[in-house]
């Protein structure tokens, strides 16, 4: 059993790589997405692209998931490819933030 429980300990990844899609239109989105990822523990590098909406992560699989990184995104206002963020979020981000707004995306282009 001993056995067991540490092959699965050593199987998890301490520098897991992944790319998860999050909805944001600026810089500032870069700043909120990237903090709310960072501040999950377990993360060790976030970084998002205005231009493809893709988060870029490394981060310990014994201490976070991919589940739990998106869910910190969606409370800061950040539709992922997973996980929307509710009402009350979304509407806490900057108005030039409103990347649900189509007039907002046009005026970013």
């Amino acid at each position: 059993m001993i056995v067991l429980w540490s092959g699965t300990l050593l199987a998890q990844d301490k520098n897991a790589k992944a790319t998860v899609q999050v909805d944001g239109v600026c810089f500032m989105c870069k700043a909120r997405i990237e903090k709310a990822a960072i501040k999950t523990k377990g993360v060790k590098t976030a970084v998002w692209s205005v231009d493809t909406h893709k988060l870029n992560l490394i981060y310990d699989a014994r201490k976070t998931n991919l589940d739990t990184i998106q869910k910190r995104i969606a409370e800061v206002g950040h539709d992922t490819e997973k996980y929307k963020a509710t009402d009350a979020a979304y509407e806490s981000v900057s108005p030039c933030c409103k990347y649900r707004d189509p007039q907002i995306i046009e005026s970013h282009n």
